[in-house]
Protein backbone atom coordinates (compact mmCIF):
# COMPACT_ATOMS: atom_id res chain seq x y z
CA UNK A 1 0.00 0.00 0.00
CA UNK A 2 3.21 2.42 0.56
CA UNK A 3 4.28 1.40 -2.97
CA UNK A 4 1.16 2.41 -4.08
CA UNK A 5 0.78 5.71 -2.49
CA UNK A 6 4.14 6.49 -3.40
CA UNK A 7 3.63 6.22 -7.60
CA UNK A 8 0.11 8.08 -6.99
CA UNK A 9 1.73 10.99 -5.44
CA UNK A 10 4.53 10.95 -7.57
CA UNK A 11 2.57 10.87 -10.86
CA UNK A 12 0.54 13.87 -9.76
CA UNK A 13 2.62 15.75 -8.90
CA UNK A 14 4.57 15.27 -12.45
CA UNK A 15 1.73 15.90 -13.37
CA UNK A 16 0.31 19.45 -12.38
CA UNK A 17 4.33 20.55 -13.00
CA UNK A 18 4.62 18.95 -15.98
CA UNK A 19 1.91 20.40 -18.54
CA UNK A 20 1.62 24.12 -20.05
CA UNK A 21 -0.64 25.12 -23.03
CA UNK A 22 -4.89 24.69 -22.59
CA UNK A 23 -6.16 26.39 -19.88
CA UNK A 24 -8.38 22.96 -19.13
CA UNK A 25 -5.40 21.47 -17.90
CA UNK A 26 -4.88 18.77 -15.08
CA UNK A 27 -7.25 16.55 -14.37
CA UNK A 28 -7.60 13.36 -12.45
CA UNK A 29 -9.91 10.38 -13.68
CA UNK A 30 -11.08 6.76 -12.06
CA UNK A 31 -12.12 5.06 -14.99
CA UNK A 32 -13.24 1.24 -15.03
CA UNK A 33 -14.06 -1.25 -17.97
CA UNK A 34 -14.23 -4.68 -19.15
CA UNK A 35 -11.19 -6.42 -21.20
CA UNK A 36 -10.70 -9.39 -23.93
CA UNK A 37 -6.92 -11.01 -22.99
CA UNK A 38 -5.66 -13.43 -26.10
CA UNK A 39 -1.48 -14.63 -25.66
CA UNK A 40 0.08 -14.79 -29.36
CA UNK A 41 2.20 -18.11 -28.74
CA UNK A 42 3.09 -21.45 -31.03
CA UNK A 43 3.52 -23.23 -27.42
CA UNK A 44 -0.51 -23.40 -26.13
CA UNK A 45 -3.43 -22.94 -28.38
CA UNK A 46 -5.31 -20.63 -26.44
CA UNK A 47 -8.80 -19.55 -26.20
CA UNK A 48 -9.00 -15.10 -25.29
CA UNK A 49 -11.29 -14.72 -22.58
CA UNK A 50 -12.99 -11.56 -21.05
CA UNK A 51 -12.01 -10.12 -17.86
CA UNK A 52 -12.13 -6.45 -16.05
CA UNK A 53 -10.11 -2.96 -15.66
CA UNK A 54 -9.98 -0.20 -13.28
CA UNK A 55 -7.84 2.57 -11.38
CA UNK A 56 -7.26 5.88 -11.75
CA UNK A 57 -5.11 8.20 -14.41
CA UNK A 58 -3.99 11.65 -14.70
CA UNK A 59 -4.69 13.95 -17.73
CA UNK A 60 -2.84 17.26 -18.60
CA UNK A 61 -1.28 19.48 -21.21
CA UNK A 62 1.66 19.45 -22.29
CA UNK A 63 2.46 21.49 -25.41
CA UNK A 64 0.20 22.73 -28.33
CA UNK A 65 -2.23 19.92 -29.39
CA UNK A 66 -0.42 17.48 -27.34
CA UNK A 67 -1.15 16.38 -24.26
CA UNK A 68 0.01 13.56 -21.15
CA UNK A 69 -1.80 11.09 -19.46
CA UNK A 70 -0.35 9.04 -16.27
CA UNK A 71 -2.38 5.86 -14.78
CA UNK A 72 -2.24 2.79 -12.70
CA UNK A 73 -4.90 0.29 -13.22
CA UNK A 74 -5.57 -3.18 -11.94
CA UNK A 75 -6.63 -6.26 -14.30
CA UNK A 76 -8.34 -9.15 -14.01
CA UNK A 77 -8.03 -10.87 -17.34
CA UNK A 78 -9.11 -14.65 -18.69
CA UNK A 79 -7.48 -17.26 -21.37
CA UNK A 80 -8.23 -20.62 -21.61
CA UNK A 81 -6.43 -23.84 -23.14
CA UNK A 82 -7.04 -27.39 -23.45
CA UNK A 83 -6.57 -29.52 -20.99
CA UNK A 84 -7.32 -33.37 -19.75
CA UNK A 85 -8.55 -33.66 -16.45
CA UNK A 86 -10.41 -36.04 -14.34
CA UNK A 87 -13.68 -35.49 -16.07
CA UNK A 88 -11.99 -35.63 -19.51
CA UNK A 89 -11.06 -33.23 -21.65
CA UNK A 90 -12.25 -29.47 -21.09
CA UNK A 91 -10.86 -25.61 -21.97
CA UNK A 92 -9.92 -24.48 -18.71
CA UNK A 93 -10.48 -20.99 -17.39
CA UNK A 94 -6.71 -19.57 -16.81
CA UNK A 95 -6.81 -15.77 -14.82
CA UNK A 96 -4.13 -13.25 -14.94
CA UNK A 97 -4.04 -10.57 -12.13
CA UNK A 98 -2.15 -7.84 -13.31
CA UNK A 99 -0.98 -4.25 -12.06
CA UNK A 100 -0.62 -1.92 -15.17
CA UNK A 101 1.44 1.57 -15.27
CA UNK A 102 1.30 3.77 -18.06
CA UNK A 103 2.53 7.15 -19.29
CA UNK A 104 0.56 7.45 -22.77
CA UNK A 105 1.30 10.64 -24.62
CA UNK A 106 -2.01 11.86 -26.38
CA UNK A 107 -2.93 13.93 -29.57
CA UNK A 108 -5.79 16.22 -29.59
CA UNK A 109 -8.17 15.73 -32.46
CA UNK A 110 -11.09 17.64 -31.11
CA UNK A 111 -10.11 20.58 -28.25
CA UNK A 112 -12.18 19.01 -24.69
CA UNK A 113 -13.49 15.84 -27.09
CA UNK A 114 -11.65 13.58 -28.85
CA UNK A 115 -7.91 11.98 -28.49
CA UNK A 116 -5.87 9.61 -30.46
CA UNK A 117 -3.08 7.60 -27.43
CA UNK A 118 -0.45 5.86 -28.25
CA UNK A 119 2.67 4.68 -25.80
CA UNK A 120 4.45 2.29 -23.20
CA UNK A 121 3.02 0.29 -20.44
CA UNK A 122 4.63 -1.26 -17.55
CA UNK A 123 2.72 -4.36 -16.24
CA UNK A 124 3.52 -6.49 -13.24
CA UNK A 125 1.97 -9.66 -13.10
CA UNK A 126 0.99 -12.22 -10.61
CA UNK A 127 1.16 -15.60 -11.48
CA UNK A 128 -1.60 -17.20 -13.55
CA UNK A 129 -4.25 -18.90 -11.52
CA UNK A 130 -6.83 -21.67 -12.15
CA UNK A 131 -8.93 -24.31 -10.04
CA UNK A 132 -7.07 -25.71 -7.85
CA UNK A 133 -8.69 -28.75 -8.22
CA UNK A 134 -7.46 -28.56 -11.66
CA UNK A 135 -3.57 -27.68 -11.15
CA UNK A 136 -2.94 -31.55 -12.36
CA UNK A 137 -4.44 -31.46 -15.58
CA UNK A 138 -2.88 -32.57 -18.41
CA UNK A 139 -2.05 -29.66 -20.98
CA UNK A 140 -3.08 -31.26 -24.28
CA UNK A 141 -0.52 -29.31 -26.64
CA UNK A 142 2.50 -30.48 -24.06
CA UNK A 143 1.37 -33.98 -22.73
CA UNK A 144 4.31 -34.40 -20.42
CA UNK A 145 3.10 -31.02 -18.73
CA UNK A 146 0.42 -30.21 -16.35
CA UNK A 147 -1.44 -26.88 -15.83
CA UNK A 148 0.64 -25.88 -12.73
CA UNK A 149 4.15 -25.96 -14.75
CA UNK A 150 2.99 -22.92 -16.36
CA UNK A 151 1.89 -20.65 -13.88
CA UNK A 152 4.66 -18.94 -12.63
CA UNK A 153 4.82 -16.47 -15.68
CA UNK A 154 7.08 -13.44 -15.88
CA UNK A 155 6.78 -10.82 -13.67
CA UNK A 156 7.03 -7.70 -15.64
CA UNK A 157 6.06 -7.12 -18.79
CA UNK A 158 6.42 -3.98 -21.50
CA UNK A 159 3.64 -3.40 -23.65
CA UNK A 160 2.59 -0.82 -26.34
CA UNK A 161 -0.90 0.50 -26.06
CA UNK A 162 -2.70 2.66 -28.68
CA UNK A 163 -6.28 3.94 -28.73
CA UNK A 164 -8.78 6.99 -28.55
CA UNK A 165 -10.79 8.42 -26.06
CA UNK A 166 -13.77 10.67 -26.65
CA UNK A 167 -16.11 12.34 -24.96
CA UNK A 168 -16.40 16.05 -22.55
CA UNK A 169 -13.94 17.34 -20.59
CA UNK A 170 -15.27 15.04 -17.40
CA UNK A 171 -16.97 12.05 -18.93
CA UNK A 172 -14.83 9.92 -21.67
CA UNK A 173 -14.78 6.20 -23.28
CA UNK A 174 -11.62 5.01 -24.29
CA UNK A 175 -11.05 2.29 -26.51
CA UNK A 176 -7.50 0.39 -27.05
CA UNK A 177 -5.18 -2.24 -27.71
CA UNK A 178 -2.02 -3.29 -25.97
CA UNK A 179 0.74 -5.80 -27.72
CA UNK A 180 3.16 -7.44 -25.56
CA UNK A 181 6.27 -6.51 -26.50
CA UNK A 182 8.09 -9.08 -24.14
CA UNK A 183 7.97 -12.72 -23.73
CA UNK A 184 4.89 -13.42 -20.91
CA UNK A 185 6.71 -17.12 -21.03
CA UNK A 186 10.04 -16.15 -20.47
CA UNK A 187 10.55 -17.06 -16.85
CA UNK A 188 8.96 -20.60 -17.96
CA UNK A 189 12.22 -21.74 -19.60
CA UNK A 190 14.13 -21.50 -16.23
CA UNK A 191 11.86 -24.67 -15.27
CA UNK A 192 13.22 -27.78 -15.34
CA UNK A 193 9.64 -29.47 -16.77
CA UNK A 194 9.75 -27.01 -19.19
CA UNK A 195 13.46 -27.40 -20.33
CA UNK A 196 12.41 -31.70 -20.66
CA UNK A 197 10.06 -30.61 -23.33
CA UNK A 198 13.09 -29.33 -25.41
CA UNK A 199 11.02 -26.04 -26.46
CA UNK A 200 11.09 -22.69 -25.55
CA UNK A 201 8.52 -21.08 -24.46
CA UNK A 202 7.31 -17.52 -25.95
CA UNK A 203 4.30 -15.45 -25.94
CA UNK A 204 3.08 -11.97 -26.32
CA UNK A 205 0.07 -10.25 -24.74
CA UNK A 206 -3.00 -9.10 -26.75
CA UNK A 207 -5.08 -7.12 -24.56
CA UNK A 208 -8.23 -4.88 -26.20
CA UNK A 209 -10.06 -2.82 -23.38
CA UNK A 210 -13.12 -0.51 -23.10
CA UNK A 211 -13.83 2.12 -20.65
CA UNK A 212 -15.31 4.63 -18.98
CA UNK A 213 -13.82 7.34 -17.11
CA UNK A 214 -14.89 10.20 -14.73
CA UNK A 215 -12.43 13.13 -14.66
CA UNK A 216 -12.94 14.97 -11.09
Amino acid sequence: MNKFLIVLITLVTFSVNAQRGYKDSNRIGIGAGLTQMDIYTDNLTVTPGNGWIGGFSVRGNYYNNWQMSFGMFFTDSNFSVPTLGSSGIEDLNVKLSAVQIYIVPSYVLVEDHVNLEFGPVLQVNGKLGVDKKKETNVLLDHPTLITKDILDVSKFNANFYAGINAGTKNFRARIGYQYGLTNMFGNLNSKDNIKATGDKFKGNLGLISGQLTIYL
